[in-house]
């Protein structure tokens, strides 16, 4: 085993710990357009037009995590839809992710063997370039990891007269497409600033939950 890769072999668990250790905030790009009312009695229900969510316990508790935001805004849960002022359509999800490539530079070979890494390489056949590459250059390492986005939608809607007043997106990329995770960041992210700027596109940052 060459020495770039027995450093590595070392080097990495331990970049893998400190990074644990050192919790990154969740971001997320949300994007709003209102004309909330104030809240002076309004109640609403939160409900969802997408036919795979609705019914469902993990809708009901990121639901749930909905109602509790718009009550720290000031609005009150209603009893049943026909008495709410207010009716709130949330849609969650993550796509199938991109894989994404990245390379390192790797060492090079000449006619007295590799160079590169101050001067410790791997060995590779001259042949797997041909016979008339002149001095069997370098090659990469290849390295690759999926990324997917997740997104929350919001509309809500009055219900006096069905007019639109308020609809929201927050998205985020991440490593990994656990909906428990990500969901009620979304959610919280969505909640940022509320109602927000109509119009306005703004980077949300969510802190890490504090250790236990």
């Amino acid at each position: 085993m060459s020495l770039p890769r027995t450093l590595a072999k070392f080097l990495v668990p331990i970049a893998l710990l400190a990074l644990s250790a050192c919790a990154t905030p969740f971001k997320a790009d949300v994007a709003r357009f209102q004309q909330m009312p104030p809240p002076n009695g309004e109640s609403f229900v939160v409900q969802t037009t997408n036919p795979k969510l609705e019914g469902g316990l993990e809708f009901a508790q990121y639901a749930a995590l909905v109602g509790e935001q718009l009550r720290a805004k000031g609005y009150s849960p209603a009893q049943t839809p026909q008495t709410a002022t207010l009716v709130v359509n949330i849609d969650y999800g993550a796509d199938g992710g991109q894989t994404k490539v990245v390379s390192r530079p790797g060492p090079y070979y000449g006619p007295w063997g590799p160079w590169g890494y101050g001067g410790f390489g791997r060995y590779r056949s001259p042949f797997y370039w041909g016979w008339d590459y002149p001095y069997w250059g370098g090659y990469e390492d290849i390295d690759s990891y999926t990324v997917y986005t997740s997104y929350l939608d919001m509309q809500i809607n009055r219900t006096r007269d069905g007019s639109r007043v308020f609809e929201g997106k927050a998205k985020a990329r991440s490593t990994d497409d656990s909906l428990p995770r990500l969901v009620p960041n979304l959610v919280t992210a969505m909640f940022t600033n509320f109602p927000g700027h109509s119009g306005e596109e703004v980077r949300i940052s969510v802190p890490p939950p504090p250790k236990q």
